[in-house]
């Protein structure tokens, strides 16, 4: 089945088989393979993308659910080679340890704070308590995000003035 996509600000057209999970189809058809394939239930959140706004599972969509979307990967939220404020802060809060988890909490977060730029500690915790981490202890993770808030409300003061 013929499938269109914008993928990380880009046009992507592919042939993919009715029943390839997104997850499966960024991995395997598209090389990105910072989006996790982790318990393929969607209880870990190492698959999360961001669709058309929205932080899911790419392990429990089909890649045709998805046809004519816009899909942001972890490989999406940096400037080319600079890291986006959110991946700097979880770089300076020493916010992973193994990394399986990261990609996911990345996503999760940066569809988060696009929506809500002042979520406090509560909203954080309870917007990843859907991403698994077992290193960690998410102290970091909480950390990093907290501190990424100005950038996301200073992003979203721009759009709106």
């Amino acid at each position: 089945m013929k499938l269109r996509f914008d993928v990380n600000g880009q046009a992507r057209e592919a042939d993919v088989a009715p029943r390839t999970t997104l997850c499966d189809f960024l991995r395997d058809h598209l090389g990105l393979t910072g989006t996790h394939a982790g318990c393929e239930h969607g209880v870990c959140g190492a698959c999360t993308v961001i669709v058309d706004g929205c932080a899911v599972r790419s392990c429990l969509l089909l890649a045709v659910q998805a046809n004519g979307a816009s899909i942001v990967t972890v490989e999406g939220l940096a400037d080319g080679d600079e890291l986006s404020p959110l991946q700097e802060a979880f770089r300076q809060h020493h916010a992973l340890q193994c990394g399986f988890c990261t990609p996911g909490m990345l996503t999760t977060l940066h569809a988060l704070l696009s929506d809500e730029p002042t979520a406090d500690e509560e909203r954080i915790r309870d917007v990843l308590s859907g991403n698994l981490c077992r290193c960690t202890g998410y102290i970091p993770i909480v950390e990093a995000a907290l501190e990424a808030r100005e950038h996301y409300a200073k992003k979203q003061g721009s759009k709106a003035g």
